[in-house]
Order: C-alpha cells, then structure tokens, then sequence
C-alpha cells in the first residue's frame, strides 16, 4: 500500500509581509547587541552592585587558589587576619 504525501504549504500564497523585499538577499539581519558601558566609578556604584567584605573578600580569593601570604598582601591584611577569616588556625 503506497499513499502519496502532498505538501499543504506549498499551495498557500506568503503574505506581503511574509516575502523578503529583496529576494537576493535572503538572511535574516541579526539582532543589534545592546553592550552596557562601564560609566560608573569608585564613588558611583550602580545600585545592584554589592561591595564585599574582608572576610568575603578572602575566602573569595582563597577558593580561587592564592595562597595565604598573597591574599594578605592583596587585600593588606596580616597573615594572622586571613589565616583568622579562614579559621586557620597556627598549631604552636
């Protein structure tokens, strides 16, 4: 048994709207991309922006992988005060 599949679309006439105004140029144009500007400074911050705390700020850069000496140097905190924030504590 054999049926024969007829393409309904192909009898139904594209709107005006529908046809492209140029038929050479048939891609669609993409999308503008809307890119935000960093306008805002130190004092300005935007009002979704959150400023971190030290101890935030040091687990942060731990969990990236800097080591101890540098994040206190990074962030000028002593090596006691993160090793604190960590809650690393020095066995004597």
């Amino acid at each position: 048994m054999s049926s024969a599949v007829t393409s309904v679309l192909a009898a139904v006439p594209l709107a005006a709207a529908d046809r492209p105004s140029n038929p050479a140029n048939t891609q669609p144009t993409p999308p503008a991309v809307n890119t935000p500007t960093n306008t805002a400074s130190a004092d300005t911050l935007p009002q979704d922006t959150v400023e971190l705390s030290a101890a935030q700020r040091v687990y942060q850069l731990y969990v990236q992988g800097l080591p101890v000496p540098q994040i206190a140097a990074q962030l000028g905190l002593s090596v006691a005060e993160v090793n604190s924030y960590l809650g690393i504590s020095r066995a004597a």
